[in-house]
This record gives C-alpha cells, structure tokens and sequence, in this order.
C-alpha cells in the first residue's frame, strides 16, 4: 500500500517548474554578484532581466504598499561605488528592507550599472526592494543628462535604452509607507487630491509632459502660499498649506520625497510634514555634498544616516569611456 496519498506527491509539473523557478533566482544572484564588481551586464542578460522586471513591476500599484522598517533613499544618479557605499551602511538586501525614490541614471559614470542592480534586486527580491520612477527614468531627461550616451558608449545599441525605458515605464510612481507616509521621486501635483485618485492612473508609458504624474516626478516644496509654476519648466512649486491640506484629506503624517540636493543629505520643510533625503554624496564627483538614508522604524519614527562618498582608486574617478560635458551639468 501506498504510504502516501496522491494529494501529497509533488506533480512532475511543479517540481519541473520549482526546478526553473530556481535556477531563475540563481541565475539573477549571479548576475548581481556580477554587477556588485561594477561589470556590467551582456544585451542578452539584460533582454531577460528586464522581461523578467516588467513583469514584477507591472503587479504594483502606482500607490506601493511598504511596510516598515525601511530604509529610505534618494537620488543615485550612477554614482555606482556611492551605491555600494550606501549598502555597506545601511546593509545589504534582503537584510534590509529599501524603498528607492528614483533618478538612477544620468550625470554619474555608472548609470548603466546602477540601474541594472537596483533593477536586477527588484526581480530577485520583490518584497524587499522598491523602486519608484524619477524624473530621469524618462526617454526626454535620459537623452540629454547622460544615460542614452552611456548606453551607446558602452553597448553600441539602442535596443538596450530602450529595455531600460520600458522598464521604467513600468515603476510605481509613488509609495505609501506604513500607511502614513506617502513617497515620491518630486512632489504634490495640483491635480491630485487623494490616493485613490494617484491609483487610478494609468502609469505604464512615458511620463506625459504635464498633468499629475509629470508633477510627481517634477515638483518642489517652496516657501510660498498655494501653487506656483516650477522654475524647472515642469511641475509645481507649493507651500506649506498645500502639504498641510493634502495631509490632513488623506490622513497621512509625512510627505518624503528626493529630486534636490542638499548639502547634508537630508532636509526639513513646511514644519516637518516634509522631508527631502538625497542619497548621491560628492553629487557629480563635485558638488561636495553628504549624502543619506531615512530610517523608518516599526513605530514611525525617523532616523537619518549620513554618508560620505565612498573612497575611490585613480581608475575610478575618471570616466569609464568618453561622455559628452553636458551630461554633467545640473537638471
């Protein structure tokens, strides 16, 4: 007789694709350990993982549910060895939980590495690492800051630009931490009163040039009453009473957002209900900036680590190939 029932013997096709799924998960680790030595990624390798990343990707809400604790983080910008900085402090994933506030590319010497790895950690660790979209993780920014060059110099194909902008495409635009603290990569949009109007967006295709997913990606906080136009050309500036009222109408505590440097990593505004955290340290190998973390813990409370740049060799601190000048001028 047979000591156990047929209910309880695997199927040959769940142990044939228990067997796939592992050696899927394998094969990414190997290529973030690959991309943890800042080498970079075949077309091939990268055809996969980005199939393999739309899919993830495209499961999410544009408002991302993130439990706490989590490790908040702002603008990367392809400062790839600052990358690795920031995991040396702040710990590696999955140990880690990470939301990523976007802009990966662009302005650094490494954008291709750094969006690849962030991109590469997301597949492999779905619940433990999240993106969200920035105003760079866009076809118009990305062509002219650096990453579209990048990617030439360093692929010579224009399908790989392409891979990576439909997975951005693909990001979350926001994020909603502990249900009280909504993220974004820029700011509040005018259009946009409460989180089930942020669901109902449709997010997979390029940002638009105006409306409410351009100003999530492009708006500040300012010292000014209401809404005022963006000096940047896109998005909004707004004040104080506006993150108040926003707040208030969704019962949130927090409004934490990236998109500017700040010198010491992190700052305050509109009587801490918001808080910028950039996380690019020595922004554009120049600036002289530190960089850091948000800390979120259990209870909600906020904790800031700040960095410095990570020490480089010789051969790090000139570009891997020739990249045009404007890619590092400020945007």
């Amino acid at each position: 007789m047979d000591l156990m029932s047929s209910s309880t013997v695997p199927s040959e096709n769940s142990m044939t694709s228990s067997f796939l799924e592992k050696r899927a998960c394998g094969e990414i680790e190997e290529w973030i350990e690959q991309l943890l030595r800042c080498e970079k990624l075949t077309e091939s390798q990268l055809k996969k993982l980005c199939h393999k990343a739309k899919e993830v990707l495209s499961m999410e809400s544009n408002v991302r549910e993130v439990q706490c604790p989590v490790t908040v983080c702002g603008d990367i910008h392809g400062q790839m060895y600052d990358l690795l900085e920031l995991f040396r402090i702040g710990g590696k994933p999955p140990d880690t939980n990470y939301l990523f506030l976007g802009d990966y590319v662009d302005r650094g010497y490494y954008s291709v590495e750094v969006i690849s790895l962030l991109v590469a950690l997301k597949v492999r660790y779905p619940d433990r690492v999240n993106i969200l979209r920035g105003n760079h993780e866009t076809r118009t920014t990305s062509q002219v800051y650096g990453f579209y060059d990048e990617v030439m110099a360093k692929y010579g194909s224009v399908t790989v630009w392409n891979l990576f902008m439909e997975v951005c495409d693909h990001m979350p635009i926001t994020a909603l931490v502990g249900g009280k603290v909504f993220c974004m990569h820029g700011g509040l949009s005018p259009s946009i009163d409460t989180l089930d109007h942020v669901r109902s967006l449709d997010r997979i295709q390029e940002a638009p040039f105006e409306g409410p997913m351009n100003d999530f990606l492009w708006s500040d906080p300012d010292e000014i009453h209401g809404w005022g136009r963006s000096p940047r050309g896109a998005g909004y500036v707004f004040g104080a009473d506006v993150s108040e009222m926003f707040l208030h109408t969704n019962d949130l505590s927090l409004v934490s957002r990236a998109h500017q440097a700040v010198h010491e990593g992190y700052q305050w505004c509109h009587d801490q209900r918001v808080v910028t955290t950039f996380s690019a340290p020595n922004y554009m190998y120049r600036l002289g900036n530190r960089a850091a973390l948000l800390q979120l813990d259990e209870s909600m409370k906020t904790t800031f680590i700040q960095f410095d740049a990570a020490p480089r060799t010789d051969s790090q601190r000139q570009p891997p190939s020739r990249l045009p000048d404007h890619m590092y001028s400020f945007f």
